[in-house]
């Protein structure tokens, strides 16, 4: 997908290019990052732990170098078929990539110390390239607290840099940037220069009426929720589009769809207002919210929610 603003003049020569996964736990800031890097609200951002599900992709120009950023679902212990597709697309992204932004946040504990975790996580990435990004770092003061934890992090075999960050100020993401760009493999452009994004645009809708539901739904369902898009008609002169939003239970349904349809209504605006911005053009959204059971262990409604692969996807 191009991006819907594009600039005026035609860039440099590219250098060097290649992907940058962007891994961690649940809620360190990888999709703020993302969007912060990328100057597009792509990803979904919301305070609700594993909010990104899929493995994203966001096209970056920055100098010579082009990134293809690879947002990931947060590292955890997966209680369901869900949770366990989402790790796998998070380390798939890791083992693929060029490099790999490694994602925490300061813990609040004193002293600070490294999170089991990360150190777990960090040390399984093996030989791959990774930069260390200590995300949200505005919140700690003096920062001379972070010292500790930053040398107890970058003694984790592996680690080739870290750099202090707060994606949220937009701090300390140029030298970021520029440790990142030094491990790209130097070669031409991977993608065209207008790029965005690989996925489709059923895809994003999909995504933003998810994210609605969270702004809207806050913690009252949004794990239980799903998005399919049935239909999207663009043989007019307005685009229409026809999404399912599932969930597990019939109450969830009855908080969704709101008194008088006012839940409902609210998540169809919010999304589609992310839809326009995206696409740069109004479209027609009508939402639908259907009880379909037990769809976070059911392996064909994830394959065709695009969670999983199918065996035929599979390398």
């Amino acid at each position: 997908m191009p991006r819907a603003n594009q600039p005026d003049e035609a860039p440099s020569p590219v250098r060097r290019a290649g992907t940058v996964a962007l891994v961690g736990r649940p809620n360190v800031g990888k999709s703020t990052l993302m969007n912060a890097l990328l100057g597009e609200a792509l990803s979904i951002v919301s305070p609700t732990a594993q909010t990104t599900r899929h493995r994203i992709l966001g096209v970056l120009r920055h100098g010579d170098a082009q990134l293809g950023l690879l947002d990931t679902p947060g590292l955890h212990a997966p209680k369901t078929r869900l949770g366990k597709a989402m790790n796998h697309a998070a380390e798939g992204a890791a083992g693929d990539a060029d490099v790999v932004v490694f994602v925490t946040d300061p813990p609040k504990t004193d002293p600070l110390r490294a999170h089991p975790d990360d150190l777990r996580w960090l040390a399984s990435l093996g030989a791959a390239r990774v930069v260390l990004a200590v995300n949200k770092v505005d919140k700690v003061r003096p920062r001379e607290r972070l010292l500790p934890l930053l040398a107890e992090l970058g003694e984790v075999a592996g680690v080739d840099a870290f750099v202090p960050i707060s994606a949220e100020r937009r701090s300390g993401l140029d030298r970021l940037l520029a440790e990142v760009c030094e491990r790209l493999p130097e070669g031409p452009a991977l993608w065209e220069d207008d790029a965005l994004t690989d996925r489709p645009v059923k895809f994003w809708v999909a995504e933003y009426v998810r994210g609605a539901v969270l702004e809207v739904a806050r913690q009252e369902v949004p794990h239980a929720t799903a998005v399919s898009v049935e239909r999207y008609d663009e043989s007019g002169k307005m685009p229409r589009i026809f999404a399912t939003i599932h969930v597990e239970r019939e109450g969830q349904k009855v908080i969704l769809v709101g008194k008088g349809g006012a839940g409902i209504k609210r998540i169809g605006t919010r999304a589609r207002e992310r839809i326009e911005q995206l696409l740069g053009h109004r479209v027609h959204l009508e939402l639908f919210v259907r009880e379909t059971p037990g769809w976070v262990e059911n392996a064909s409604m994830l394959v065709e929610l695009g969670y999983e692969e199918t065996s035929r996807d599979k390398p």
